[in-house]
């Protein structure tokens, strides 16, 4: 994963914040990467996004998709229940 924060860093321009997921696939794995999009003041009110990562089966980077973006006082309700 340091590999891949340091490939990411070097294509989007800044650093992964953190990593929210990882998982095996077929082709070898997919990580969910927090990336701080566009810093503000006050910090609550900055720009994240989520990116999907396609890693193949020895961890070299295979291609990156730019999902969701939220602000990171933003809180994922999804999993809530009624």
């Amino acid at each position: 994963m340091r590999r891949i924060v340091d490939q990411l860093t070097g294509l989007l321009g800044r650093a992964p914040e953190s990593v929210s997921s990882l998982k095996p696939t077929e082709f070898g794995w997919t990580a969910q990467v927090e990336v701080l999009e566009l810093e503000r003041v006050p910090e609550t009110t900055s720009v994240m996004a989520t990116y999907e990562v396609g890693l193949g089966p020895d961890g070299q980077l295979l291609g990156y998709e730019r999902g969701r973006r939220y602000t990171r006082a933003q809180v994922d309700r999804s999993g809530d229940r009624d």
